[in-house]
């Protein structure tokens, strides 16, 4: 990337904070966080959209629809990234098989439904029609979490479409181990 970031000796008022947050949960500030930290305040609002989006929708499918969501961009930042966060609600096994292909990764059928959803959006958003609504109305989603499904996937397509506009450096959690790190990027590699 060629744009400068914020160095994290010299972050001050919002960017300082943006980085601590960081620190606090992952020990290092991340190259996508630095990047977005340029422009702190919008950084900010993408993460009050997510904390809007998961406060009603619980984390697994919030994990589940950005990882589907980002292996149809092809964005192995957010590949990576949400890899780790989703080990809270994933064995490793589990999100290896997830990693390689969700579709027969013993998922539930709602969650491959709204895994589809995701990809479908991020690859051909424009090609959506009411079928992709009633088809998630089909598995016993709400409204709300349609809407909630769908602001989750878009989330991701805005910052990983920005990461990789970008040309962001690629950072690999130094928490992931070698083979879900294999099963979380064989997809994007096959691409």
């Amino acid at each position: 990337m060629i744009l400068n970031t914020p160095d994290e000796q010299d972050a001050t008022g919002p960017v300082k904070d943006i980085y601590d947050a960081d620190l606090n949960s992952l020990g290092y500030v991340p190259s996508h966080t630095k990047a977005m930290a340029i422009n702190p305040e919008a950084y900010q609002a993408f993460q009050a959209l997510i904390r809007a989006t998961v406060a009603n929708m619980n984390l697994r499918r919030y994990e589940l629809v950005t990882l589907a969501a980002a292996q149809a961009i092809g964005s192995t930042h957010c590949r990576l990234a949400h890899g780790v966060k989703s080990l809270k609600v994933f064995s490793a096994d589990q999100l290896a098989a997830i990693g390689r292909d969700y579709r027969s990764a013993g998922l539930e059928p709602a969650e491959v439904a709204m895994m589809e959803y995701a990809e479908k959006l991020s690859t051909d958003a424009a090609a959506m029609t009411d079928e992709d609504t009633l088809a998630l109305r089909k598995h016993g989603f709400s409204d709300r979490e349609i809407m909630d499904i769908t602001l989750a996937a878009t989330a991701r397509n805005f910052l990983s479409r920005t990461l990789l506009a970008l040309n962001v450096e690629l950072d690999v959690p130094p928490s992931l181990d070698e083979n879900l790190q294999e099963a979380l990027l064989a997809p994007l590699q096959e691409r």
